[in-house]
């Protein structure tokens, strides 16, 4: 069949050559013929013959319909957006003006997915046809994908306003009028904001964002002549407030532009003609004086003018008061508690800040507590607006709680309220984000789009990982919003941020290699928005460095996700790099590909890489102890149980030093829970216990016991198991030696005893205050389910209690040997040992207690395995033991009390 059909396709070509048919005798039943050759070519999987057959059929004759029709179709068909074979088809047809052949193309290549080219020239050829109708329908889908394109979505609006429907001509003139500002044509963009000033004035918010753009990217003259063209609508309606608010952005841009001075001067005597003190206050500002800096003037003017009769105000110390009368230079207030309190006016200035009659603090003095309390529960849109405005119209969600919490609601009701109001904040139009502070909510005069929203945390995202974390988002509701399509600007500026850097980076990091994942899915969903970049991930891979480093710091686990996923489709030898990646992203992606794909070896290899180096791959070597133990692959590695748990535990003591040294605390606290949660809160040591033999017991508690910061309640409980499943269980060092511990006790140093004694009182006396402390200011900071600083200060408070207990409870048993105490007669506290080997080589050790332990230098705690078994012996004895699986030999030829 295959081998049929690639002999029906030549016999086509070759019949082209030799008939050499003209373009006039080409109908779209020809073509329509072709798409039957090429539904039996793919059903038949013939595609890279048939390539291999039309590429060189175009070497002899390149402008072959047949094959670059073939060609092409079967190019698009494998996603990888290569248009060229079918471009040149469509490019020979228009110019000889065969329009419907040329939609029939067009059309085809859009059955791959959108394209500019195709739209463009199908919009050319329904035009060229009159069929105007068709040509919109083609141009509304164009410009959703062609971010440059700005006269059509001018003519856009211009059909929808002839056609009176006004609304949706605004939103295609507010899209030309944001490309035109990227295009810097000012000619354009005038005409344009004329347009809106004409059908949409009010939406200031709109035209604020857009004059800022203008002076960014065209000038701030520009943006002043905007402005000035605006600002006769607001004048004529007496809109006063917002006359002022245009008038301040154009002298922000121009502070000696005389017109602007004059005007805003005349706004403010229209805006405060009723003020008893207006003119008095003009002239104490020098507002209408141009040697005084305009932007103080208004400062000053706007300070002085809120100071009026019947106006609330607020002091530090007197709480809300209101103005009751002002007379000259003297101004008197009734506070809750001090009233007819009388101030100058310079002093009034300094000392109150004027509240509206709105603002939550009035309402707080002037309703009564239970009305507003039923007020915030009933209506959180009025509660948050409320709230947000009091705040200078920018507040987080912990200053909300500040707030509200308990002056007016109780703790429990705020748990439930803040949830609703979360909710609220991000959804309803009214609320947006400060663009350099995005958990800061304020809110708009305008409604808020999701997208703009979006938009504005996007550029206040401090982190560059935050930001591919919107742009997602941004993504995932682009269904449900019609502002947040990819043809909206806000979603150009996001996608062009990845973009421009994958343009301009010299070397591969992880910034790099994220944009590169996050552009390549954009493409994948859009293929229209293709950059024209080199996105090939072997290309990319192939530059990096260190692909361990670079893979670590990708702050994505997404991102992380897809880089191995790629890593498998393109790299030959991608078991040995899941290997060597493991440890940075631990996850079943990785474990689950390699048992899947049959990788036994290449698992061994993980495991033991991770198991010998325990210590420095802390977390991966937890994560596969819990996570992994009871897989069918782990099991052929023969790994004694055991083994695992004695690491688990040691890595438990080595985590409580580190968190006691303050290394690494949040990351040693987490792995330290873990590990205790897999011991003992999942039974996993006394389900060891329960089975293990004599040996095992004991060198699996005495490893217990010796971690000194662990909970003494873990360690009696399963020492009690034990006896309970073992009567007259031995355990090491039991049983054997005289009376070198009382009961319950251990013996220390005196210097370690004072050392010991000076730490808890610096416990009780600082860190416990200190801990206080940060528990109480944590608390002021809002919702305690979101509160990390009250969880860690909670956290390091159990930490401390802990500690206390068991320093008081040790010191409590400790007994204090002196130098003067020891006997030399025997290995006992206090002396040092000479050990001979068989290798014929010295060890020393010093016994002490567990306080001075110090195995590196040689100072082992009596208590321990290798103390309790050199205990009691004397010179010239021989001593044969076995700790951990661990066979001693010694002959002991010295005895000497220790310096200590």
């Amino acid at each position: 069949m295959s081998e049929k059909l690639i002999a029906q396709v030549s016999e086509l070509l070759n019949e082209e050559k030799w008939t050499r048919a003209t373009l006039n005798n080409y109908t779209v039943a020809n073509f329509e013929e072709l798409d039957e050759v090429l539904d039996k070519v793919m059903e038949s999987e013939v595609q890279q013959e048939v390539l291999e057959l039309t590429d060189e059929h175009l070497v002899h004759t390149k402008n072959s319909i047949i094959a670059l029709y073939l060609s092409g179709v079967i190019h698009m068909s494998r996603q990888n957006v290569d248009d060229t074979n079918l471009v040149t088809l469509i490019e020979i047809f228009s110019d000889n003006h065969k329009w419907g052949i040329v939609e029939y193309l067009c059309r085809r290549i859009l059955e791959f997915g959108e394209n500019k080219f195709a739209l463009r020239t199908l919009a050319e050829s329904y035009d060229s046809e009159n069929q105007q109708e068709k040509k919109f329908d083609i141009w509304e889908r164009l410009i959703r994908i062609d971010y440059d394109e700005a006269d059509i979505v001018r003519h856009l609006a211009e059909r929808r306003e002839e056609d009176e429907q006004i609304d949706e001509a605004v939103e295609y003139y507010k899209k030309a009028l944001h490309r035109y500002i990227n295009k810097r044509l000012f000619n354009s963009i005038k005409e344009v904001w004329h347009k809106l000033i004409q059908y949409a004035p009010e939406e200031t918010e709109f035209f604020y964002h857009a004059e800022s753009r203008i002076a960014k990217t065209v000038s701030e003259e520009r943006s002043v002549q905007l402005l000035e063209d605006l600002f006769p609508h607001f004048k004529e309606k007496e809109d006063w407030n917002t006359s002022i608010d245009i008038l301040k952005r154009i002298l922000e841009y121009d502070s000696k532009n005389p017109w602007a001075r004059k005007e805003i001067v005349e706004c403010f005597e229209a805006r405060f003609s009723e003020h008893s003190q207006l003119e008095e206050y003009i002239r104490l500002s020098n507002l209408n004086q141009s040697w005084r800096n305009v932007h103080d003037a208004i400062a000053d003017f706007e300070k002085h003018i809120a100071f009026d009769q019947g106006n609330f105000v607020f002091h530090r110390s007197w709480g809300v008061g209101i103005i009751r009368s002002i007379k000259g230079d003297e101004i008197i207030v009734d506070f809750a508690r001090k009233r007819q309190h009388k101030m100058t006016l310079k002093m009034a200035v300094s000392a109150l800040d004027i509240l509206p009659k709105d603002h939550l603090w009035v309402l707080r003095s002037v309703w009564k507590k239970d009305k507003l309390r039923a007020k915030v529960k009933k209506d959180i849109v009025w509660a948050l607006k409320t709230t947000i405005r009091s705040a200078d119209n920018a507040a987080d969600m912990k200053r909300i709680k500040a707030e509200l919490v308990p002056a007016i609601l109780t703790q429990s009701e705020w748990s439930s309220w803040s949830t609703k109001a979360r909710n609220i904040l991000k959804t309803n139009k009214i609320f947006g984000v400060l663009t350099d502070k995005a958990d800061h909510f304020v809110v708009r005069d305008q409604p808020i789009t999701l997208g703009e929203k979006t938009h504005n945390k996007f550029k206040s995202a401090k982190s560059f990982f935050e930001k591919i974390k919107i742009l997602e988002e941004f993504m995932e509701f682009m269904e449900s919003d019609e502002d947040a399509g990819t043809d909206s600007e806000f979603f150009r500026e996001m996608f062009e941020y990845f973009t421009a850097l994958l343009k301009s980076s010299n070397a591969v990091n992880e910034f790099v290699v994220a944009s590169n994942l996050i552009v390549r899915k954009v493409v994948d969903r859009h293929p229209y928005l293709n950059p024209e970049l080199d996105l090939d991930f072997k290309t990319l891979f192939d530059q990096i460095e260190s692909v361990e480093e670079v893979f670590a710091l990708l702050d994505s686990s997404d991102l992380k996700r897809q880089f191995i996923v790629d890593i498998k489709d393109t790299v030959d030898d991608w078991p040995g790099l899941y290997v060597r990646l493991f440890p940075y992203f631990l996850s079943r992606d990785i474990i689950g590909e390699l048992e899947r794909t049959g990788q036994q070896d290449r698992l061994v290899e993980l495991f033991t890489k991770i198991y010998e180096s325990y210590r420095d791959f802390r977390e991966a070597f937890v994560w596969l102890a819990r996570n992994v133990t009871d897989d069918r692959w782990f099991h052929k590695l023969n790994i004694e149980y055991e083994k695992i748990l004695i690491a688990m535990i040691h890595l438990l003591d080595l985590t409580f030093r580190d968190i006691d040294n303050r290394k690494d605390v949040s990351q040693n606290r987490k792995i330290n829970r873990q590990i205790h949660n897999y011991l003992f809160k999942d039974g996993n040591v006394e389900h060891y216990l329960g089975q293990a033999d004599e040996g095992g017991i004991n060198r699996v508690y005495t490893l217990v016991s010796d971690v000194k910061d662990l909970d003494p309640s873990i360690k009696i409980e399963l020492k009690q198991k034990i006896m309970d499943a073992h009567p007259g269980f031995r355990f090491y060092g039991e049983g054997e030696q005289p009376d070198t511990v009382s009961r319950g006790g251990f013996m220390v140093t005196s210097d370690s005893y004072d050392e010991k004694t000076k730490a808890l009182k610096h416990l009780h006396e600082v860190e416990v205050p200190q801990n206080s402390k940060e528990i109480s200011e944590a608390l002021s900071h809002g919702d305690l389910r979101e509160n990390a600083e009250y969880k860690a200060a909670k956290e390091r408070q159990e930490i401390l209690n802990a500690n206390a207990a068991r320093m008081k409870e040790e010191l409590d048993k400790a007994t204090i040997v002196r130098p003067s105490d020891v006997d030399s007669g025997s290995v006992s506290f206090g002396t040092k040992v000479t050990l001979a080997t068989p290798a014929n080589g010295n060890e020393e050790f010093v016994l002490l207690g567990p306080w001075e332990s110090n195995p590196e230098n040689g100072v082992i705690s009596y208590l321990s395995p290798l103390g309790r078994e050199l205990l009691n012996s004397k010179v010239g004895d021989a001593l044969s033991f076995t700790i951990n699986e661990r066979e001693y030999q010694y002959e002991v030829t010295d005895i000497q009390q220790a310096e200590f």
